[in-house]
């Protein structure tokens, strides 16, 4: 109870201060959606990226120098993410480390014998649960300020996180209600089978196809999406817009003029 006080007290000290304008340039520049926030959503956004930054410990790898602009810019996105939810969904969350750009990783993958095979793949990012969160900054520069292509590394980690919440790393978040989580899987795993059925037969998709390998994945390719291709998506797939919509507490297509 100490613990929660004394964070709360922070935090009320921490919005109450003026917000750094350096900061405003790197958010103008490095996190598009931000311009078509209304008033009140940038106001709360700016306030949990000072939470975010306060209170996560951002770090780097070999080959990089910390700077305002990675830790702003990491906050950006994943305060975004939490913008529906009555408070920051990351409170568990630790660290974020910062890899120069695309590094390799291992898997490891129990068959039904129970052998571990391990192999090495090369990433742009990745989580565990309550992190560290891993992120290619060269990866991260390109997708949120230089090149946008509707791919986002840091919401799709952080996505990954929301997953993880209640415990079960399945592709379904937490639900407000017994039929939110009913019509989430229906309409999930059809898109799911969707996007592993076009994949299979090599037809271009508005959802990287990088979801058509587990539903966790999915869900993190989808979260990108609606957050970077809304329109898009809002046409293609309009039962996955809604479900996510009603998950995030968001409505990013109305933000940039679709209605």
């Amino acid at each position: 109870m100490l613990f929660q006080w004394m964070k709360n007290r922070r935090r009320r000290k921490l919005a109450s201060e003026p917000f750094p304008s350096a900061w405003l340039e790197i958010i103008h520049s490095n996190c598009r959606h931000f311009a078509t926030l209304d008033t009140g959503e940038q106001s709360r956004l700016l306030r949990d990226i000072r939470w975010f930054v306060a209170e996560k410990s951002i770090e780097v790898s070999i080959g990089l120098v910390l700077t305002d602009e990675m830790r702003v810019t990491v906050a950006a996105h994943a305060s975004l993410l939490g913008l529906g939810f009555p408070e920051p969904p990351f409170d568990r969350l630790q660290s974020v480390i910062l890899q120069p750009e695309v590094y390799v990783g291992t898997r490891i993958v129990r068959d039904k014998s129970g052998l571990e095979l391990h192999s090495e793949d090369a990433r742009i990012g990745e989580t565990s649960r309550n992190g560290p969160v891993l992120l290619s900054w060269k990866d991260v520069v390109r997708q949120c300020r230089d090149s946008p292509d509707g791919r986002n590394v840091i919401l799709h980690e952080f996505a990954h996180l929301l997953d993880m919440i209640d415990g079960d790393v399945d592709g379904i978040p937490p639900m407000d209600s017994e039929e939110e989580f009913r019509t989430w899987k229906d309409v999930t795993r059809n898109e799911y089978r969707r996007l592993v059925n076009q994949s299979n037969l090599g037809r271009r998709t508005l959802l990287d196809q990088y979801g058509a390998t587990s539903e966790v994945e999915f869900f993190a390719v989808a979260s990108e999406t609606f957050f970077e291709q809304p329109f898009e998506m809002k046409v293609l797939h309009p039962r996955l817009y809604d479900v996510l919509k009603s998950f995030y507490k968001q409505d990013p297509a109305r933000r940039w003029g679709v209605v």
